[in-house]
């Protein structure tokens, strides 16, 4: 499977690149292709220009802007998402790849009178998330889980009928030890070696 790896976390020594590197390696191990999209690293710029904004809704002039980075979520069999919550939600590198990147007619198709927004990303049929959170799980419950919900509910619609959704999260990532670090990898690696 063409797996598209999107990372997001700014400093290349923290846990967030320990997972990112544990992803990529057991993918690669279980015969996946993998397509890392480290954002920080590439220097995406995650700021939708007022220009971007007028033409968003244009067909084809849309995708200009990012059309290498849509091109990469076209050829994607699978989405993974690795990234820290920070105030309940992702880092706004990627909220704003996202808001940049899946645009209307590229990715899905605007709801139309009496109709719901529409899946174009067929190709996909995997969307994963794997994130560290300050928060216990208990009270990432109270508010909702409103980065859990944006990716994988509202980007899985999206994508192909029956896609797969999977959610892992480190809780209380500021006060684990290198035994919790060490288990949370392992989780991750055997999580990844389910996708088919």
């Amino acid at each position: 499977m063409r797996i598209l790896l999107v990372h997001t976390h700014p400093c290349e020594e923290s846990f967030g690149a320990a997972i990112r590197d544990r992803a990529v390696a057991t993918l690669r191990e279980a015969g996946h292709e993998v397509d890392l999209l480290d954002l920080y690293a590439e220097g995406f710029n995650p700021v939708m220009s007022a220009e971007e904004r007028r033409g968003y809704h244009t067909p084809g002039g849309n995708v200009k802007p990012v059309a290498d980075h849509v091109a990469r979520l076209q050829a994607a069999e699978g989405l993974i998402f690795t990234y820290p919550t920070w105030w309940y939600g992702p880092p706004a590198m990627l909220k704003g790849w996202i808001d940049r990147v899946w645009v209307p007619h590229a990715t899905f198709r605007m709801p139309e009178r009496g109709k719901p927004i529409a899946r174009v990303m067929t190709n996909i049929r995997v969307v994963g998330a794997i994130s560290t959170l300050g928060s216990p799980g208990w009270w990432w419950l109270v508010m909702g889980m409103p980065g859990r919900r944006m990716l994988l509910t509202g980007i899985s619609v999206l994508c192909a009928k029956g896609c797969k959704t999977f959610w892992l999260a480190l809780h209380r990532m500021d006060s684990t030890n290198d035994r919790d670090r060490a288990r949370f990898l392992d989780k991750v690696a055997a999580r990844l070696r389910k996708i088919s």
